[in-house]
């Protein structure tokens, strides 16, 4: 059991990439390896079984991971010189419409391998997820795969390292050839080659460095020592006073260097060709984090919110995380990393998150992708599933012991909307059921009922990933669904400060209302997180600080439907600093009232405007498709960013989300079905001004035809 093997041995990794860079073949070859599976299965195998990691029928039929999956192996090393490693792994999506996997699993992991096509480098979804590595500080290996492909070229990948992502690479290898001569890796480190032999490349054969390689692995080692010194104090002394460094020494400065995230060490292989899987693991030992070397803090409920470190120590009170919710036949299964303490099946834990609210744990497994193996208990640096422990993503759990609550994850906005339905009124049980399990699964899965409409609407981070949902329903809950026209998720903001004086007076019988505000609306400045501020600059007590939460109240219930086209408002700072009150009449209502409608007063004199989300896309296809390529990017209001050319062409683009439906089956019949794309959210930016009557136009008739009803 992984609890036996010490903490200084545990290695908590994920696995991520771009789309199609070889993620889940590696994963396979990993779990091979290490002997967790006994036959190798492609992702797009002709066996029909698939890969492991890929459990659902949807994933083996599109040939794309669409759930993180979690697994655990063994390792001792790749010449059989190590002890027992336990290694946790989660394979991840390397598509931008399934990120919040990726963020939820890089949330709870200690370190990362990031992998890369040897021909095509650093691509968009490399940079997201690089990026979500970052805000997590994880330290990654990145592992140049596909080195068996044409345009192979290590160096030049681990250049775009630098270049791309501003990491500061190290190359820990020499490949032995490249393209249809890649035979076999040279560690740079030990001086060592090695080939793989045997059907799977199962056997490793370790020789001398061949001569031909012999200076070509001296500089390189050079190369590792000098750029150590760079960066780690204890290298920097050995190289000025040329002092031999051993395997040893030169290990341990590029595992301080990397757990400090001042560099990125490189390695390169073919997973698909059974080749350098090996010395990934090894490297993965030798240079990633185990979870005593990562610092975890978490937030003192009790002393309001005041950082708290989390210990990786198996007798301190029990912390741990929900990161992931997954249903399957027996029922809900709760993804849990714990940081501290142990936990035992038939224990007694407290959602921190949910007011302390008491649950049990009744069972709890070790995952295999969809297979389990039930544990008796998990300690600090595992990741175990609970049976029957009801949570949300990112909720915290303790023994009751602590107060405390784990930074959650960040979860990105939802981009598209779908109104969707039924089709058979007899399912709606089954929908209902379905939709409630998505969104508690799913945190980028968004669920509302559309008050005018009366619609359910469905909203998510792109086309692929509502259709997959759909599908889902329609395989899960025998549900088939009818979805309406895809609905971008726009925004509205302010571009100039206004005015802002709003007097609510109402007398009727009995008492009456009264609340009168003064201030302004003004746009935040552009680099703001905040989507929304309150200012409040009342002095002299004009309004009453009672009544000041309820202005607050009226501007957030006025920022949900902008005056334009009725979507969410923005960028946008309200300020009140003068006021009235009436002894009798003020009340917290009216004051709501006034705000909400001296917002709205106040927002047509602010020159409001619409923004439309921007998608960050990348195309690729033959070179000989370009003028097509670029052609379409343009007809869509696309602005070219960068245009790389060689046997494929590969261009990245800011386009208009709005203009990108439909967009897959014109790239396909330009370039005879050889192009494909991916797209993820970048920014929000203003509509052109024709386009922006044309929609505000629109709105006005819609609200006129649901007036006359």
């Amino acid at each position: 059991m992984a609890a036996r093997i010490p903490l200084d041995r545990i290695r908590n990794i994920g696995i991520s990439a771009h789309i199609d860079s070889g993620k889940t073949t590696l994963t396979e070859r990993i779990l091979f390896y290490t002997g967790r599976i006994h036959e190798i299965h492609e992702v797009r195998g002709k066996d029909g079984v698939g890969a492991k990691m890929d459990s659902m029928d949807l994933e083996r039929e599109k040939g794309i991971t669409i759930q993180s999956a979690a697994t655990y192996c063994v390792w001792v090393g790749s010449q059989k010189q190590l002890p027992e490693y336990n290694i946790n792994i989660i394979d991840t999506p390397g598509h931008v419409d399934f990120t919040i996997e990726v963020e939820r699993a890089l949330r709870v992991l200690d370190g990362a391998v990031l992998v890369l096509d040897s021909g095509k480098g650093v691509q968009s979804q490399s940079i997201t997820v690089d990026r979500q590595m970052k805000r997590y500080h994880v330290p990654r290996i990145a592992f140049v795969n596909k080195m068996d492909n044409p345009g192979a070229n290590y160096e030049r990948v681990s250049a775009m390292l630098k270049e791309k992502l501003g990491h500061y690479p190290i190359m820990l290898q020499v490949p032995m050839g490249a393209e249809d001569k890649f035979v076999g890796l040279i560690d740079a480190i030990t001086n060592r080659a090695y080939f793989f032999d045997g059907d799977d490349g199962e056997i490793i054969r370790e020789v001398d460095v061949p001569a031909e390689y012999a200076a070509a692995t001296k500089t390189a080692r050079e190369l590792i020592i000098q750029q150590l010194a760079d960066v780690d104090d204890e290298m920097a002394d050995k190289f000025l006073n040329e002092t031999p460094v051993t395997t040893e020494e030169l290990r341990a400065g590029v595992r301080r260097a990397t757990l400090a995230l001042k560099m990125t060490p490189v390695m390169c292989g073919s997973a698909y060709k059974n080749k350098g899987v090996q010395l990934l693991l090894d490297a993965v030992t030798y240079y990633l984090p185990n979870p005593m070397d990562v610092v975890n803090e978490a937030h003192d409920q009790d002393k309001g919110e005041e950082k708290v470190i989390i210990h990786s120590d198996p007798e301190k009170p029990f912390v741990g995380l929900a990161f992931k919710l997954q249903q399957d036949k027996y029922g809900q299964l709760t993804y849990f990393r714990i940081y501290q303490g142990r936990v035992n099946a038939g224990d007694t834990i407290y959602n921190v998150s949910n007011e302390m609210r008491k649950v049990r744990v009744p069972r709890m497994f070790r995952m295999h992708s969809d297979d389990r193996e039930e544990v008796p208990s998990a300690e600090s640096g595992d990741i175990v599933a609970f049976y029957g422990v009801e949570a949300s993503s990112g909720e915290t759990f303790t023994d009751g012991k602590m107060n405390v609550t784990l930074t959650s994850m960040h979860v990105p906005a939802a981009v598209i909307s779908l109104a969707v339905a039924p089709k058979d009124r007899s399912a709606e049980t089954n929908f209902s059921k379905a939709l409630n399990r998505f969104t508690k699964e799913d945190p980028t899965f968004r669920v509302h009922q559309d008050e005018e409409s009366q619609q359910t609407i469905i909203s998510g981070m792109g086309e692929l990933h509502l259709d997959i949902y759909m599908e889902r329903m329609r395989r899960e809950y025998a549900c088939d669904v009818i979805a309406g026209k895809p609905q971008v998720a726009y925004r509205e903001t302010i571009t100039q400060a206004a005015e802002l004086a709003y007097t609510h007076k109402k007398q009727t019988g009995g008492s009456g209302q009264f609340a009168k505000i003064a201030g302004m609306l003004e746009p935040l400045p552009e680099d703001s997180v905040e989507t929304y501020e309150f200012v409040d600059d009342i002095v002299g007590g004009s309004i009453p600080r009672e009544y000041i939460p309820a202005c607050d109240k009226g501007f957030r219930e006025a920022i949900k439907k902008g005056g334009l086209i009725g979507f969410p408002v923005v960028g946008v700072r309200a300020i009140i600093n003068d006021g009235a009150s009436h002894a009798v009449d003020s009340s917290e209502m009216a004051f709501k009232t006034a705000a909400l409608q001296g917002f709205r007063e106040a927002y047509q004199g602010a020159k409001p405007i619409v923004l439309e989300p921007i998608m960050k896309v990348e195309v690729e296809a033959p070179s000989e498709f370009q003028g097509s390529v670029v052609g379409q990017v343009n007809q869509r209001r696309g602005i070219i960013l960068d245009t790389i050319s060689g046997d494929t062409v590969t261009v990245t683009a800011l386009v208009p989300l709005n203009t990108m439906f439909g967009y897959s089956t014109d790239l396909r019949s330009a370039t005879q079905g050889k192009g494909n794309f991916t797209m993820e959210f970048s920014k929000y930016a203003p509509v052109p001004k024709q386009e922006q009557d044309e929609m505000v136009k629109k709105h006005k008739e819609k609200l006129a035809a649901e007036a006359k009803k």
